[in-house]
């Protein structure tokens, strides 16, 4: 005999982790103020102008998105070559090796902005803890040649926030959707100036 009872039916623990994450994200993405985006695309113009270089880095999962960005600064914002002059400074493994074994894994970034970083560049950093020595650094270097400095953090902003010209601070306890939301504002940007350089 059939029961006239209905099966409650709860949801898995991957249905959970589905609802949780995707709400998570989309309620750090509301903290994106536009006006912040404005500053920084005209930033990156005016620095393209002046035919200066947009320099990324990051660590880990940053260290990947920094690339990613820098290919899509190369190249998706303007296929025919009008795009901006740009470089992830986690690119290159000899460098990287060279610099942490010879004078520590907390210069590796810095000691390539004192080499090549000149005023009028742009340094952007992707950190979800803002604390790493190395992207600490990194701001200082930049500081000191006169580049502006810009970040996308997550976390409470780390030492990094106060330290740079144009914070992007998305206030979560997650390294995955820190890690995110630095790639989302990166297609915001490749948009925003695919846009201004194709009109």
């Amino acid at each position: 005999m059939k029961s006239n009872h209905l099966t409650e039916v709860t949801p898995t623990a991957t249905e959970n982790l589905v609802f949780q994450y995707t709400n998570d994200l989309m309620s750090v993405l509301n903290q994106l103020k536009s006006a912040d985006v404005d500053t920084f695309i005209n930033m990156l113009l005016k620095m393209k102008e002046d035919r200066g270089t947009l320099y990324i880095c990051g660590n880990g999962g940053s260290a990947a998105n920094a690339i990613h960005l820098a290919n899509d600064f190369t190249f998706g914002i303007s296929p025919e070559g009008n795009a901006l002059q740009v470089e992830a400074l986690a690119a290159n493994s000899s460098v990287l090796t060279c610099l942490g074994n010879d004078i520590g894994y907390d210069n590796i970034f810095a000691h390539q902005l004192k080499v090549k970083g000149q005023p009028g560049d742009i340094l952007l950093v992707l950190s979800g803890s803002g604390n790493s020595e190395n992207i600490t650094k990194a701001i200082e270097q930049a500081r000191t040649l006169g580049m502006q400095t810009v970040g996308v953090l997550g976390y409470n902003g780390g030492n990094a926030k106060a330290m740079l010209d144009l914070p992007f601070h998305f206030c979560i306890d997650d390294m995955q959707i820190s890690e995110d939301t630095q790639v989302i504002l990166g297609h915001i940007l490749m948009k925003a100036l695919f846009t201004a350089l194709n009109r």
